[in-house]
């Protein structure tokens, strides 16, 4: 079975995947941090942004690993490197790379082959798994997301104000909209969830019943 969660940046989609699929027994997917991975790995080797098929062909045969709460590039832990403001601000361009994209989704699709599975990012339940048996897109207040990106920037100890982490997001916002491939937008199929004013836990308590009632009693096996 494959749970799809989607939304825009600060709805909640990371951690709500994270600790639905561990209620559910299920394996978690971040798609996102792939896509961090390739950017933070890029600039790391000084590639040209416009030199797309420079980013494709190093996309193509990094060496990726998600090991447990860690993410690997080539042995090395990246997991905080690459929600640093710079990989955020970088990860545009990877994202916006078609050639990446069709590669990362491939890697999505045999990642989840054969497994009961959340994966969470911005079209996983229109491109990568468009027959997934349940899909959810994650929303709240423009507010209320940067208010939370700006709090996860503060424990990380990266001073920025709030209103620019809200014009930041605004614009990024605006370009998943518009992207060409894979653009920021629910599945017809979709279950639109608001987590504005809801804990954590309320939100993966709704999802959790939700994907229950759907599954079939292999998946809890």
């Amino acid at each position: 079975m494959i749970v799809t969660i989607d939304g825009p940046a600060g709805a909640g989609k990371s951690t709500v995947a994270r600790e639905l699929a561990r209620r559910l027994g299920f394996c978690f997917l971040d798609t996102g941090a792939m896509y961090r991975a390739v950017a933070w790995a890029a600039a790391r080797q000084g590639l040209a942004w416009d030199d797309q098929t420079a980013v494709a062909e190093l996309a193509a045969h990094l060496p990726l690993v998600f090991d447990s709460h860690r993410i690997l590039v080539d042995g090395q832990d990246v997991t905080l490197a690459i929600r640093s403001q710079e990989v955020t601000h970088n990860t545009r361009y990877v994202a916006d790379n078609p050639l990446v994209r069709a590669q990362l989704v491939a890697l999505q699709r045999r990642l989840a082959h054969g497994r009961h599975v959340v994966t969470e990012g911005r079209d996983q339940g229109t491109v990568a798994f468009p027959a997934a048996e349940c899909k959810f897109f994650l929303i709240a207040s423009p507010r209320e997301r940067a208010r939370r990106r700006w709090q996860q920037l503060q424990e990380r100890g990266e001073s920025m104000m709030l209103e620019d982490v809200l014009a930041q997001q605004n614009q990024r916002d605006a370009r998943d909209a518009r992207r060409a491939c894979g653009p920021l937008t629910p599945a017809p199929d979709a279950l639109i969830v608001d987590t504005d004013g809801l804990t954590q836990t309320q939100v993966v308590d709704t999802l959790e019943r939700l994907v229950r009632e759907r599954g079939t009693a292999d998946a809890w096996e």
